[in-house]
């Protein structure tokens, strides 16, 4: 299971098989920068822990309320951090491997992860095939905005990644229901860890009908944006 996690996780950046040289010559994305290779837990002092609120609503099926922790370590040296991810819990959990040196802050790929796996039971698509498409659009056509978030009744400056990846996917008619899912990802330095929170949602099929899916992750302490 470690294993496949992590190259799953790893094909959302570069090829596994990428050497160094090759990463240093990619045309990052602002997105991608800012989602990846921002080093989101510098300055927290370990031990620590992250701790989410996870809930899934919406018309498609049944939802739920569950959390998400991670938990920081210090490293040999004595400086933050291993992260373990502990991402839902009973059946929904998933395996998360420990990050040892862990610069930016795992739940992004964590969260990433679970909606491939989401994605697939849904719609019995390929999980090869969400990545790629997830890829892509933080590549091509994720959207970076400045936003302001309220966390512990302040509010705190802070910027948003938005995209939409299967609205031309040549595969969309497999899965007609889901094509106009939406991704966004909102990130703070106010925050402990950067991650402010995380939405999906899949709206309904007619013009007033409610979200089939909505999925959301928030940092304990903080309010979901108005919808």
């Amino acid at each position: 299971m470690r294993f496949a996690i992590a190259a799953s996780l790893c094909a959302l950046l570069v090829s596994p098989l990428a050497s160094r040289a090759e990463v240093d010559r990619r045309d990052f994305s602002p997105a991608e920068r800012l989602l990846f290779m921002t080093p989101q837990l510098q300055g927290l002092q370990a031990p620590n822990q992250l701790r989410y609120t996870f809930s899934k609503t919406g018309s498609f099926e049944g939802g739920f309320v569950d959390s998400v922790t991670v938990a920081l370590s210090a490293k040999s040296d004595g400086s933050c951090c291993d992260a373990k991810g502990a991402f839902l819990s009973g059946a929904r959990k998933l395996q998360t491997p420990e990050v040892t040196a862990a610069e930016g802050n795992p739940v992004l790929l964590y969260f990433l992860e679970y909606d491939v796996r989401e994605m697939k039971r849904l719609t019995q698509g390929s999980e090869y095939h969400f990545r790629k498409r997830l890829r892509m659009a933080i590549y091509q056509k994720a959207e970076v905005h400045e936003v302001s978030l309220r966390y512990q009744g302040r509010m705190v400056k802070g910027k948003e990644v938005v995209f939409e990846p299967f609205l031309d996917d040549p595969n969309r008619p497999k899965y007609e229901k889901f094509a106009r899912k939406s991704y966004r990802f909102m990130l703070s330095d106010a925050v402990p860890g950067g991650v402010y929170g995380i939405r999906t949602q899949v709206p309904g099929e007619g013009f007033a009908a409610p979200p089939l899916v909505v999925e959301e992750l928030y940092i304990d302490g903080a309010k979901a944006p108005a919808r």
